[in-house]
């Protein structure tokens, strides 16, 4: 695989007043996880990219993004939720239950 891991953040912004990812600050989460992945020198071919995705259909629940080739998907709501997935998941392998998306 070109890439190990990736992170793809829904970043959907519905004009029509619906909630979305936007309104909830999917793009600042997005922006820190892309920051951490390069200061922990995880950036690139091999190791873990992190993408703007469209809408992932989920944005009930958002902000949403999804972690693939596992497949599991999170909300987040602040920088220590991305932290913790970034800590726990991405360093650890280990999945963040308590913010897992069934």
């Amino acid at each position: 695989m070109y890439f190990q891991q990736h992170l793809f953040f829904c970043l959907n912004h519905r004009s029509n007043g619906e909630n979305c990812c936007a309104q909830h600050g999917a793009e600042a989460l997005f922006n820190y996880a892309k920051k951490r992945i390069k200061e922990l020198g995880l950036a690139g071919a091999g190791q873990v990219r992190v993408n703007k995705a469209g809408c992932l259909d989920r944005c009930e629940v958002g902000p949403v993004l999804v972690i693939y080739p596992a497949g599991v998907w999170y909300t987040c709501i602040d920088t220590n939720d991305v932290e913790e997935i970034i800590q726990t998941h991405l360093l650890q392998g280990q999945v963040v239950t308590r913010l897992q998306l069934a």
